[in-house]
């Protein structure tokens, strides 16, 4: 007699994990993809191993969503301490100045801290997961290996201080893809005069998530172990939700199914849009044509 072939339920969906320090955000990762049995898992943008807070991770179909929520707007949480530096601008790195803050009054923070907000031109850290030649420029680092790293464009929209306990402060932002909290943290050492480092970060938003409701590592392991992740599991769409919706007519999804164009009679759509079929599933992510004419399937999902 043959053997029942085993089957684990497919998974599309988004986990808004709250990511403990005691983790990387691949700690977490290999952690979800080992629980839900699921072939395809990833997050959506790195904390450093020290930060905690929102971590969306992918499951499934989702997977391909994490371009879009890494488009998102994030909100931080960042103890800065003041006077000292770090190579690596946090508290796990070597320290490379130590200089006296005493000098530092709130309301000089309280003033320089607009100058440093908008779009700016900002230097990535040393010890980074960026990537030269194929290796993550904290390895190189690590190796003794000294990369300068090229400023790239980001916007911090906003940033405000909420703590003040010299020479310890706590500040938040909202800010773009590929801003580095860090490297706040040390040009507002450099900008003071003084040095600075994260002592400990916090992400609280990421697009539509936000660590109110973010969930833990043992809640995770406590509803898949009782069969009730269900309730834990945001839908892939819901990172696009302030895009155009459209339902398609059977004939249509046939279409998109096979990558082929579809009439669009929206006006003022948004450029890209999300396509129901009738039954309302979530069917493609559609591109429009430069003359607004038709939708092109970017991105098309199965059902099973």
């Amino acid at each position: 007699m043959l053997a029942k072939k085993n089957t684990v339920a497919k998974i599309d969906g988004i986990l808004n994990v709250n990511k403990p320090t005691d983790r990387t955000s691949q700690d977490v990762v290999s952690y979800v993809k080992h629980l839900t049995k699921q072939r395809h898992v990833g997050h959506a943008g790195t904390l450093d191993p020290i930060a905690t807070g929102v971590l969306p991770v992918c499951l499934g179909q989702a997977t391909r969503m994490s371009s879009f929520i890494m488009e998102s707007h994030k909100t931080y949480i960042a103890e800065i301490k003041l006077g000292i530096s770090t190579n690596t601008y946090d508290r796990e790195g070597t320290v490379t100045s130590n200089r006296d803050p005493s000098y530092i009054t709130k309301a000089q923070v309280i003033e320089l801290l607009p100058t440093l907000t908008g779009t700016v031109m900002q230097k990535p850290p040393s010890f980074s997961a960026l990537k030269l030649h194929g290796k993550r420029l904290y390895e190189l680092a690590r190796s003794g290996i000294e990369v300068e790293t090229a400023p790239r464009e980001v916007t911090i929209y906003r940033m405000e201080l909420l703590q003040w306990n010299h020479p310890s402060m706590s500040i938040e932002v909202e800010c773009s893809k590929g801003t580095y909290i860090r490297s706040i943290a040390h040009d507002i050492g450099q900008s003071l005069g003084c040095g600075a480092h994260i002592a400990a970060l916090i992400r609280t938003k990421y697009g539509p998530f936000s660590i109110e409701d973010s969930i833990s590592l043992t809640q995770i392991e406590d509803a898949f172990s009782h069969n009730l992740w269900q309730r834990l599991i945001y839908p892939m769409d819901i990172v696009i939700n302030d895009w155009t919706a459209v339902t398609v007519t059977p004939e249509q999804e046939h279409a998109i199914l096979d990558g082929r164009t579809i009439p669009n009679s929206i006006e003022n759509a948004t450029p890209r849009c999300r396509a129901y079929s009738c039954d309302g599933w979530f069917l493609a992510i559609l591109k429009q044509s430069p003359d607004k004419a038709t939708w092109h399937p970017e991105k098309v999902f199965h059902s099973y």
